[in-house]
């Protein structure tokens, strides 16, 4: 009472509608506090406490509550580490309000609560309160809340996995983090460096490979702290995986999360429908869907998306599909089909691809452009070689000798995915070119080889790698080469190194 009294007649002359509240700390409460933050009765700052809730319009509602701090900072003497500024920065579940203590009367520590009327009722009744508040619409963090809720509510995989998302959003304590660009960001307590990122932007998440905290590179599971300045790093390769789920904290990460690895999954079904209905046509098969149901499920799988995603994945074969098929809608010639020799199978097999295969020719180069295509690392062709191309599950044409050790098994297995290839005319580009050469073990047929090779106007060595044992020595050597007949020049020359015994290339 000593202290409300004069502080009353001080709002009386400002003019404000208000009321004030006062109460004193109940002993079991005293109790519970010493006990819990392990300090003595000196270090209790809120035994007595009041409230001023001012009835003001929500555009000065910040105005008149600072107005009354600066009255009661005026009249009696402020902690400045008891301030708690929940005006400028709210509290995640809403909560507004500006706390500060004071030395009042008798020098006995007083908290003063300043808070309108609207922020005492989502205070004592929660954040949807503000839709009973008179002339004020859903906004700001109500909005954000219950956006919120309606992407854990569209997402959410059962009755289990959408009350884990509710109690991970029902925050009491959260960490504060800026961008490079002052910025600033509220983030529950534990969030990562991933959280940071989907909370700025779905994308910038998906792509998210790590970051800058303070300077620092930090990995993606990094768990921010409050004043951190964090600046995400992406790559344009990126994609969601699995196991991010597993350090995430924050339901918007995790939805999206879940969103792109499944429609990922979803493209991969759709690839692999296509694969099938495309392979069925060539070989003049037509689905019918009791039939590929049963197909289905005689190989494992539960779901058509499933079994699906299997082929665009390259988990199972098309063409074992397309004879489990044949099997079942054929019933009465499985015994003749199980009859047939393996050879006579495989031939029957080789036959029908060596038909399917397309008559248009893949031309690459340096002047070649919008096509996608990679020099293959498993036997690294050159301009000159004979070459052909393979159409990856990722779409990407990857380009293989004709004498390439994989070249039987991915004709054999994938023969539709096969395009005629050619080079275009004269590339500029060097490739690289691995050599094995085998000689005696002398340090001047080194010297010898790497002084021939430096010779060359268009060819550069990139590597060397020797190994010697009993006298005789093998190694290879990796050139950059412009075309076949500038590596098959070089080649002759170094046979004529004296005690060089062999040279060949190599995959």
């Amino acid at each position: 009472a000593n202290f409300i009294a004069p502080l009353k007649e001080k709002l009386d002359a400002t003019g404000l509608k208000y009321e004030i509240k006062g109460r004193t700390k109940s002993i079991y409460s005293i109790w519970n506090k010493l006990r819990k933050q392990q300090v003595e009765l000196s270090g209790i700052y809120d035994l007595f406490a009041i409230r001023v809730i001012l009835d003001v319009p929500l555009e000065r509602e910040k105005a008149d509550c600072w107005n009354v701090y600066s009255i009661v900072a005026d009249m009696y003497t402020p902690n400045p580490a008891r301030m708690k500024d929940w005006l400028s920065i709210p509290k995640s579940n809403g909560y507004e309000s500006l706390h500060t203590t004071v030395k009042g009367p008798d020098n006995k520590w007083v908290e003063v609560q300043i808070r309108t009327k609207r922020m005492d009722l989502v205070a004592e009744k929660g954040l949807a309160a503000h839709w009973k508040y008179k002339g004020i619409k859903s906004e700001g963090d109500l909005d954000t809340w219950m956006n919120n809720i309606r992407d854990i509510l569209e997402t959410a995989d059962g009755p289990m996995e959408l009350m884990k998302n509710f109690k991970m959003d029902l925050y009491d304590k959260e960490v504060f983090v800026f961008t490079p660009r002052g910025d600033l960001y509220r983030l529950p307590l534990g969030a990562t460096v991933l959280d940071f990122a989907f909370n700025i932007h779905s994308k910038l998440g998906c792509t998210c490979v790590g970051g800058k905290v303070n300077g620092r590179n930090r990995k993606l599971n990094y768990k921010l702290h409050s004043g951190d300045t964090v600046e995400i790093t992406t790559a344009p390769g990126q994609v969601p995986k699995q196991d991010w789920l597993s350090f995430v904290v924050t339901s918007k990460a995790r939805n999206k999360i879940r969103q792109t690895i499944n429609e990922r999954a979803n493209r991969s079904a759709e690839l692999g429908k296509e694969l099938l209905q495309r392979r069925c046509k060539n070989r003049k098969v037509e689905l019918e869907e009791g039939t590929l149901m049963r197909t289905i499920k005689k190989m494992g799988y539960r779901t058509v998306t499933d079994f699906y995603k299997a082929i665009g994945d390259e988990v199972i074969d098309v063409n074992d599909v397309i004879t489990q098929y044949e099997l079942i809608e054929n019933a009465d010639k499985r015994a003749e089909i199980e009859r047939r020799s393996a050879e006579e199978f495989e031939l029957l097999e080789n036959n029908e691809r060596a038909n399917n295969l397309s008559d248009d020719i893949l031309i690459i180069g340096d002047n070649i452009k919008g096509i996608n295509y990679k020099l293959s690392k498993c036997c690294n062709p050159i301009f000159g070689d004979d070459v052909f191309g393979f159409v990856s599950a990722e779409g990407v044409i990857k380009i293989h000798r004709h004498d390439c050790p994989n070249a039987e098994h991915i004709r054999y297995k994938y023969p539709y995915r096969v395009i005629r290839t050619r080079w275009s005319g004269k590339v500029g580009s060097r490739f690289a070119a691995t050599l094995r050469i085998v000689g005696n073990d002398d340090i001047e047929i080194v010297t010898n080889i790497t002084s021939i090779i430096n010779k060359e106007k268009d060819v550069t060595l990139r590597n060397i790698t020797i190994d010697s044992s009993d006298g005789i020595f093998s190694g290879f050597i990796v050139v950059g080469i412009s075309d076949t007949s500038s590596l098959n020049n070089l080649i002759k020359k170094i046979k004529t190194v004296k005690g060089v015994k062999d040279v060949e290339r190599s995959n």
